[in-house]
């Protein structure tokens, strides 16, 4: 890839820039990413047709039909899905007959014949409440589809040089920035974040000013109650984030989602402005969330009631709800956060996520989906009738997740590598076998240690590897090595085809909980390199809600090639465990992540 979905601009005050090109060429990722070009994006117009998001457009552009759908955001699925597609186009390694982007093609086509003459673009509005545009801002989700609309065009422009529906964009985006503002017929915020973000990559894509300057209003009106009816109102402002200015807020509340998107626009916001209070905000709520109500899977959101964050140390595995969307915006946030400061510890949470939280979202066979996540499924599960099911499913009547998760295994290439600013040496925050700027890189991790990377460019500079907090006793070349803030650092005149060889061990090890979250205090989980397993009652002899663990039992890993597309089992005793990342892709039956111990 030689763009991705960040790309600060030249003034912005980020420690770091993404690397190009960056390809992922080989293994793990590279399978995971096959699946996704192959089978999940190419389903989606059928998917999208058959749920009548399409069916909505052509609504909306010839005057004739129904809205369809039990949602106000059925454009955002559609969005997220031109997003995919557009980051697969620009994938070096994408083959096919042409039908993708012809598809890209007919949708943008189709939602330039469905936009307003004013600009304005969502079929809910335009179809079935046209007399309510921009007076539903606490559930009606116009801005968050603009947002999705902006990402989608950005991608597109970047990976293409098309300018059709980045023009699309531009006047939805000129149609609110006539609209909104303390001055102007609107002054309020969406009851979903995720405009802000669109705003400043609207802005780094086109240099116009406008566009940071409604990024940063959106940002700095939120938390001032002008969303539902306060507090005494359900669901209460702190669930849209609204009770406290992003600035003053000492924790993550609410819609675990929302509060993502908007943390990761704030802190897009701090890059682009230098704005230290932002940024320190960010920072702060990164720590209390990591700390106090993060998954060890990475899985964001205790609640199933109203998909949000829980008290502190509110962890129950069986009732996480962890929504697939929550991973995906946690590495979004991150992945800004590394980028801003430098610091390894937000790449640390995105390898976590991953690999575990993020990737269980998404089925082997490409096709099918979870929405939540959790750590715990009992036996007898009967689950729910809607989205919130522990069950895979082809689709969902909330389809949020499925493109999501589309859009970030095609840009996945981006999160894996960065320069500095002055675009010296190059750090490796994931390892993926690949080209990454001035390096190529040739692993079989998580399942294996062992990291080869080999200079491609000759010429005094740094080579920057993450060494995880998981990991201890690392060696480069076969000798020690310490790590500095999560980073070993190797500046030397490197050679064309010069190979440094970095092993991480990856010894199973028993992890513990924090002791402050009740609901698994006296368990353990098994976790080996960056993976988190779980118990599968396919692949145990007794039922899981009686199985105890000895701590002393000792921990053997072995890689199964015919199971589950290849993964590395660890076994303990007569108990196997497999990745979590891969569990319900052999039907219903029970599973746990936290272990009792006997």
């Amino acid at each position: 890839m030689s763009a991705g979905p960040i790309r600060p601009s030249s003034t912005a005050h980020t420690v770091l820039h993404p690397v190009t090109p960056a390809r992922i060429s080989g293994g793990f990722w590279a399978a995971r990413r096959r699946t996704n070009a192959e089978v999940s994006i190419p389903q989606g117009p059928r998917r999208l047709e058959e749920a009548g998001n399409l069916g909505n457009l052509r609504a909306a552009a010839t005057g004739d039909g129904d809205f369809t759908g039990d949602f106000p955001f059925q454009d955002s699925d559609v969005h997220k899905w031109l997003e995919a597609a557009s980051w697969q186009l620009a994938d070096p390694d994408a083959t096919g007959d042409g039908r993708l982007a012809s598809d890209v093609d007919r949708l943008t086509a189709l939602l330039g014949a469905a936009q307003d003459p004013d600009g304005y673009l969502q079929t809910y509005y335009q179809v079935a409440r046209p007399g309510l545009r921009w007076q539903e801002l606490d559930w009606g989700h116009e801005l968050y589809c603009a947002g999705h609309l902006i990402q989608a065009a950005v991608a597109h422009h970047r990976s293409t040089g098309g300018r059709e529906l980045l023009a699309v964009a531009e006047r939805f985006a000129a149609h609110i920035d006539s609209v909104f503002g303390t001055d102007r017929r609107v002054d309020g915020v969406c009851g979903h974040p995720g405009i802000e973000t669109a705003l400043v990559e609207l802005h780094r894509e086109t240099g116009e000013r406008r566009w940071l300057d409604l990024a940063a209003y959106f940002v700095e009106r939120r938390g001032h109650g002008l969303l539902g009816d306060g507090e005494k109102s359900f669901p209460g402002a702190a669930y849209w984030q609204d009770h406290t200015p992003v600035r003053e807020a000492e924790t993550v509340t609410g819609h675990a989602v929302r509060q993502l998107y908007l943390l990761a626009g704030a802190t897009d916001l701090a890059a682009e402005t230098g704005d230290r209070s932002l940024r320190d905000a960010s920072v702060r709520l990164w720590d209390a969330m990591v700390a106090t109500k993060t998954y060890l899977t990475g899985g964001l959101g205790a609640r199933h009631e109203l998909e949000s964050f829980g008290d502190p140390y509110e962890l129950p595995p069986h009732r996480a709800y962890a929504e697939t969307c929550a991973a995906i915006a946690s590495i979004q946030w991150s992945w800004r956060l590394a980028l801003l400061t430098g610091e390894a510890r937000y790449s640390d949470l995105i390898e976590r996520t991953l690999f575990n939280g993020f990737l269980a979202g998404a089925g082997l066979d490409g096709d099918s989906w979870l929405y939540v996540n959790p750590l715990q499924v009992r036996e007898g599960y009967e689950g729910h009738r809607d989205d919130q099911s522990a069950r895979r499913t082809p689709w969902f009547r909330c389809a949020c997740c499925p493109p999501n998760v589309m859009r970030l295994l095609a840009s996945l290439p981006h999160y894996v590598a960065s320069t500095g600013a002055d675009r010296e040496g190059v750090q490796l925050h994931q390892y993926a076998t690949g080209t990454y700027g001035p390096v190529s890189v040739r692993t079989d991790y998580p399942w294996d240690g062992r990291i080869a990377v080999t200079a491609v460019r000759p010429g005094t500079w740094t080579l920057s590897l993450r060494i995880p907090a998981w990991c201890s006793g690392a060696t480069l070349d076969g000798a020690p090595v310490a790590a500095e803030a999560g980073w070993l650092r190797v500046r030397r005149d490197w050679q064309r085809g010069e190979t440094v060889v970095l092993d991480l061990p990856m010894e199973p090890r028993l992890t513990h909980p924090d002791p402050r979250v009740d609901a698994v205090r006296g368990c353990v989980a098994i976790e080996r390199g960056p993976v988190v397993y779980c118990l599968e009652s396919a692949d145990q002899t007794r039922r899981l809600d009686t199985v105890a663990l000895d701590r002393e039992t000792p921990l053997r890993a072995g890689h199964r090639p015919e199971l589950l597309g290849g993964v590395t089992v660890v076994t303990a005793g007569e108990l196997t465990a497999v990745p979590y990342a891969v569990w319900a892709n052999r039907g219903a039956g029970a599973m746990r992540v936290w272990i009792p111990t006997a």
